[in-house]
């Protein structure tokens, strides 16, 4: 079972048991958190949609920790000019793990299934006969001018 959930404005696809980094969460350690916007849950093949979201169907997750992600740096040079300027970023996250998927959504709507192709209305038989019922008409031609001898 997995589900897609919007964490901190990003989706995630999530199952049971699973750790991730997501941007910095405003909970406290070993707190529990319960993520709303679930859009697709998958229970054994069975899909359930959200139109966005699913009602009722939520993720819970812990929160483990929370620690910054690697230095990133920001080099900027124009040529010729004398400009560089080298900045450094490292971005805040914090580390959850999946504790359960609730699927116990009122308005579920199933995945409509594939259908097949409907056939074509017109056949190649109908169109050589529409073709054949036409009269044409010959090109006009335009008369030559004799060629004159001086």
């Amino acid at each position: 079972m997995y589900a897609i959930v919007e964490i901190a404005g990003q989706q995630f696809k999530v199952s049971k048991d699973q750790r991730l980094f997501v941007h910095r969460l405003a909970n406290d350690v070993d707190a529990k958190v319960s993520f709303e916007k679930v859009l697709l849950i998958d229970n054994g093949g069975a899909l359930t949609l959200g139109a966005p979201a699913i009602e009722g169907a939520s993720v819970e997750a812990k929160v483990l920790k929370h620690l910054k992600g690697d230095k990133v740096i920001v080099f900027k040079k124009k040529r010729r000019k004398g400009y560089k300027k080298k900045n450094g970023h490292r971005q805040s996250f914090t580390q959850i793990i999946i504790e359960n998927i609730v699927a116990s959504g009122t308005g579920k709507k199933e995945a409509a299934p594939k259908k097949e192709a409907a056939p074509k209305a017109t056949k190649k038989a109908d169109v050589e006969v529409e073709t054949a019922t036409e009269e044409v008409k010959p090109k006009a031609t335009r008369a030559k001018k004799p060629k004159t001898e001086e």
